[in-house]
């Protein structure tokens, strides 16, 4: 049995956005609340995070889980990766593994360069960060495929684990990773809003991208609060689409 729990399902400004009063950033339902995307799935017995944002610590004591057994990052993009630094209370044992392609841990290391440090420094995250490419690699023996994506023009990855695949933020799939979707059960996938965007999904394309892949289930993230009011959205989805939100939880 895999576990996946949604620690955020939001965009980069999260919902309710600064500054903003519409309907859904005033909204008093719990599940028009987002905050930035990420997930942890429990799979194996192992605890894998996929990415790190900056709602990271409020995230896992929301959730009550206390264990993390690897990361796996999408993309360096702030919201998907500035929540690392609050890793801190899972390393004290032993070092947790971050995983990401070579130019984004490149990034990491440039932008915190403290938390990687070859010889520990007491009072800082003890992480190590291991380049991946396209080729599948294994988080404490539990084996994870990358996807390739395109966020705009950035390349970027996604990830199955088991029978769950989990791709934000993209704008494209090439056609070379269609197969590394085949049938899967659970998709996870952006959909930022109605109205088309540069380098996000948007609804529309979202839904196609689920038509052509044929999961049993899919939940669509990162969405901003131009997509609508979370109980009026899920009744335009088709029968085996929903809406996700902050603190769902499912079994594979």
């Amino acid at each position: 049995m895999t576990k996946v729990i949604f620690l955020g399902t939001g965009t980069s400004t999260g919902v309710p956005e600064v500054g903003c009063g519409c309907e859904v950033c005033t909204s008093e339902n719990r599940k028009d609340k987002r905050l930035r995307t990420s997930i942890l799935v429990i799979h194996e017995g192992k605890h894998i995070l996929i990415d790190c944002g900056p709602d990271f610590r409020y995230q896992m004591l929301r959730s009550g889980n206390k264990r993390i057994d690897g990361v796996v990052i999408t993309h360096e993009h702030y919201d998907h990766t500035a929540g690392l630094d609050d890793l801190r209370p899972f390393c004290k044992e032993h070092p947790v593994r971050v995983y990401a392609e070579p130019d984004v841990t490149h990034k990491l290391r440039t932008r915190m360069p403290y938390c990687f440090r070859e010889v520990h420094l007491p009072g800082t995250p003890n992480l190590q960060l291991c380049d991946i490419d396209l080729v599948p690699f294994e988080v404490e023996g539990v084996t994870v495929t990358p996807v390739r994506l395109l966020h705009g023009k950035l390349p970027i990855m996604g990830f199955r684990i088991g029978d769950v695949a989990f791709l934000t933020d993209l704008s494209e799939i090439p056609e070379s990773e269609y197969d590394k979707l085949k049938d899967v059960e659970v998709l996870i996938i952006v959909a930022l809003r109605k109205k088309k965007h540069i380098a996000h999904q948007n609804l529309e394309e979202a839904l196609a991208q689920i038509a052509r892949i044929q999961p049993k289930r899919s939940f669509l993230i990162h969405s901003s609060h131009h997509l609508g009011l979370h109980d009026e959205i899920v009744k335009e989805l088709p029968e085996n689409v929903t809406l996700s939100y902050d603190g769902l939880e499912i079994e594979v």
